[in-house]
């Protein structure tokens, strides 16, 4: 590390913790949360997707959604979360 870089991390270290700390680590976690949240709520969604366009009234297991169309849903939303991540942060 340069000699730059160096003082700004001991200026943090002695700084005092404030109100903007606390602000910065609920965004932080925020922006997590709802980050995971979609990624682990897509299996869910493809399930009832199933349900409900996938329906068979004579049938007495549940609609599920074709193989094909699940993995394409689910492959949109990580593709969706990776460049969001890659693109926006």
């Amino acid at each position: 590390m340069a000699g730059g870089q160096l003082q700004v991390l001991g200026a943090l270290d002695l700084a005092k913790t404030r109100w903007y700390h606390f602000t910065a680590t609920v965004i932080a976690g925020m922006g997590f949360f709802t980050d995971a949240y979609d990624l682990f709520c897509i299996s869910l969604v493809t399930k009832l997707l199933g349900r409900i366009y996938s329906f068979d009234p004579n049938s007495k297991s549940p609609g599920t959604l074709p193989p094909n169309v699940s993995v394409a849903i689910t492959r949109v939303a990580f593709c969706g979360a990776l460049s969001g991540q890659l693109f926006f942060g």
